[in-house]
């Protein structure tokens, strides 16, 4: 690579092996890469990521485009390319606003082999220059990725409503009720104006509002003890006493997502309709679930054409309690992160027939868990009544059902267990095309990118430490033989569906 470039950065980059290294710019040479004297600051702070062939001048013509732009400089690093032998890659980290950088993108794109972004929140402190350790490689730059949320405050920019939110479609109970309508404008806009961290606004529900709760309530509960499954009755007494979850009540949603991070980590985020399937999706990778604030109309309690605060807090709130229904849902929702529109399509066909109508069996009776099921009095009668209409679950059938929302479903998908369920759902998600995996950091509440080698090696080293905890805490209980062998088992299980044999796993 040439080297022609280095008096325009205000740095050097030194050969070491196979890697490369760098000094920092002086405050005299950041000015010298701006063309600026001044410390005039940016609205945010962003990485540039573009690939360059090893030929002479090129990096050095794509930095000119920086100059000529007086884009501010902060970092620059540089590493052999995973996507060919013959390019390098090169990190930038820039002071930008959204303008320039559209104007910067523009004319690097005739520069490059390649291009990528990451852009950082506006205000606060800006973050340490970005290492290339932690970017997506390019060794996936031929493939359409669509965008995806890589941290949790980056939700705030998957906000797409479908449909309703202020505007009511003509079949709708509420359509003519001009009240009713103004009241979903105040619901949209808190919806629209929350931002991740805020506390969610708590509403002051009205007289006829607590009523069509407390009806809807009221009948639903007589069927839970009958008909949900045993690990949504575990939670409701829960629900109760720390949510309000009462007739003459309607839950708040900001107790109910205190409640929901103590248990499982899950929140809750406010939502002013019926949010597009990739971005709903994308929430429950994070473990954020979109909920609605609003009420269905009074005039027919027992419909709602979308889903209403009945609907998210009596069908889903119970099971996202669970430890082992929350994973279950985060999974579906890491599986859509970088999918195609065909592959999004199929994950919302799947959740829809389980999450939402999904039936197992418990103690030789058949349960309900779907929250769409355990929000409807009629449709979770005729679910039970209909037993012809109620198929074993297999993603690779259950893919093909026609989602209704309207009317009955044509078929309900019932599993033995959460954990058959999710099992097929994984085995399902390797027919899922990207050229990288995504694994949630909690303890950043953001997603890494697994796009080769090196990663996975520093996640399995990370991992490690994990099963030497578990390893340790068998031997301390005196685990019996059996219990230790299944114990192996599922790890030897997981690996093989990964498609990577444990004698054949990575090591550093």
């Amino acid at each position: 690579m040439s080297g022609s470039g280095k008096s325009l950065l205000g740095l050097w980059l030194y050969r070491t092996g196979e890697d490369w290294t760098l000094r920092e710019a002086s405050q005299e040479d950041a000015r010298v890469i701006s063309g600026r004297s001044d410390q005039t600051r940016f609205d945010s702070r962003s990485s540039v990521i573009f690939s360059l062939k090893n030929q002479v001048g090129g990096l050095a013509r794509a930095l000119q485009v920086f100059q000529d732009l007086g884009v501010n400089v902060l970092h620059i690093e540089s590493r052999p390319s995973r996507r060919s032998k013959s390019e390098f890659e090169i990190l930038v980290d820039v002071e930008c606003d959204s303008k320039k950088m559209e104007q910067l993108t523009g004319m690097l794109k005739r520069e490059v082999a390649a291009i990528n972004l990451a852009t950082y929140e506006s205000g606060g402190e800006v973050p340490p220059p970005t290492p290339m350790s932690a970017t997506a490689s390019f060794d996936f730059s031929e493939f359409e990725v669509p965008w995806f949320p890589k941290k949790i405050s980056d939700l705030d920019r998957a906000q797409r409503v479908l449909m309703y939110g202020t505007e009511l479609d003509a079949d709708h109970p509420g359509f003519k009720d001009p009240v009713y309508r103004k009241r979903r404008v105040e619901f949209a806009n808190i919806a629209n104006t929350y931002k991740y961290g805020h506390p969610i606004p708590r509403v002051q529900y009205t007289a006829e509002e607590i009523k069509t709760w407390g009806t809807v309530m009221r009948e639903l509960h007589k069927l839970y003890v009958k008909y949900a499954c045993r690990e949504y009755l575990e939670n409701w007494p829960e629900l109760v006493k720390y949510c309000g979850y009462r007739e003459d009540n309607i839950p708040q949603l900001q107790d109910v997502n205190t409640f929901l991070k103590r248990k499982t980590g899950f929140q809750l985020r406010p939502v002013a309709g019926y949010l597009s399937p990739r971005d709903f999706l994308s929430g429950l990778a994070f473990r954020v679930f979109h909920c609605t604030q609003y009420i269905r109309h009074s005039s027919d309690p027992f419909y709602t054409p979308e889903p209403d605060c009945c609907h998210e807090l009596l069908g889903h709130m119970p099971l996202l309690a669970n430890p082992m229904f929350a994973q279950f849902s985060q999974e579906l929702g890491l599986n859509s992160l970088g999918a195609s529109d065909e592959d999004i399509e199929k994950l919302a066909t799947l959740y829809f027939f389980t999450v939402e109508f999904g039936m197992c069996k418990q103690d030789g009776e058949m349960k309900v868990y779907g929250a769409g099921l355990l929000s409807s009095v009629a449709e979770l009668r005729h679910a039970i009544e209909t037993k012809e209409k109620i198929i074993r679950f297999d993603p690779e059938i259950t893919v093909h059902q026609e989602c209704i929302i309207t009317s009955y479903q044509n078929a309900y998908y019932y599993s033995e267990t959460f954990e058959e369920a999710k099992e097929k759902m994984r085995e399902f998600a390797d027919s899922i095309q990207k050229p990288f995996g995504v694994r949630y950091n909690p303890y950043t509440q953001s997603v890494e990118i697994l796009s080769n080698t090196d990663k996975i090696v520093a996640l399995v080293s990370e991992l490690r430490g994990d099963l030497c905890i578990v390893s340790n805490a068998l031997r301390k209980i005196h685990a019996e033989d059996e219990a230790v062998e299944n114990i192996n088992n599922m790890l030897h299980k997981g690996m093989n569906m990964s498609g990577v044999s444990p004698e054949k796993s990575p090591e550093k």
